[in-house]
């Protein structure tokens, strides 16, 4: 198993660390090609504008949106939730549009109102997952075919999964607790394990 991280700007070392420490093969993003080595792919916390256009200006959008039209397993975190996203409420810019979920950057406000939170993630078994959440976006709403995963005591959704797509708006790498990586790993081993048709073209063939 190989699992990517984009790794154009944000928390991308700390996911690659996590990896690396459950002994699966990690990979840095950057270039289209780079995509056909990996099983799935990790999209980070950041800084959600930059890290659009710097994944537009690499080239990446056509070949990320063709990863998830195959099935391989995507999991976006905080930043990367955004761009998972087909729309966000209080910003004009174009995402992957891969999720049917509207999201809300910096829902929570600035850096100095950053949090963390014992959230109930029944789908991680029964310990509450400790959540760190650093200038947050919320998901707003989703379509039903979106699986909830956890809400704030509020009722403001912060986990989500629909098919092999996976995004949080939390930041797991910052943790101690390996299950949300080691959930999104089992994701990835699933799709791998399937039949040798399933297998897809390479994205560096799609045309950015």
């Amino acid at each position: 198993m190989r699992v990517g991280v984009l790794a154009l700007q944000g928390t991308f070392i700390e996911h690659i660390a996590t990896l690396r420490e459950l002994g699966v093969e990690a990979s840095l993003i950057r270039l289209p090609h780079e995509l056909d080595k990996v099983d799935g792919l990790i999209i980070p916390g950041g800084e959600s504008t930059t890290m659009l256009r710097l994944t537009r200006d690499f080239g990446l959008i056509k070949p990320i949106r063709e990863m998830a039209r195959h099935g391989l397993p995507i999991w976006g975190t905080c930043a990367g939730m955004i761009l998972l996203a087909k729309s966000i409420s209080n910003y004009d810019m174009e995402t992957l549009g891969l999720m049917d979920t509207e999201v809300s950057r910096n829902a929570f406000g600035s850096q100095i109102d950053s949090f963390e939170t014992d959230l109930e993630i029944p789908l991680l078994g029964g310990k509450p997952f400790h959540a760190i959440f650093i200038r947050a976006p919320i998901i707003k709403a989703a379509n039903p075919d979106v699986e909830i995963l956890s809400r704030l005591p509020d009722g403001t959704i912060v986990a989500v999964k629909q098919n092999q797509l996976l995004a949080c708006a939390f930041h797991p790498e910052f943790t101690d607790d390996l299950r949300f990586h080691n959930y999104f790993l089992s994701m990835v081993n699933q799709k791998k394990s399937r039949s040798p048709e399933d297998k897809i073209l390479p994205c560096s063939h799609v045309q950015s």
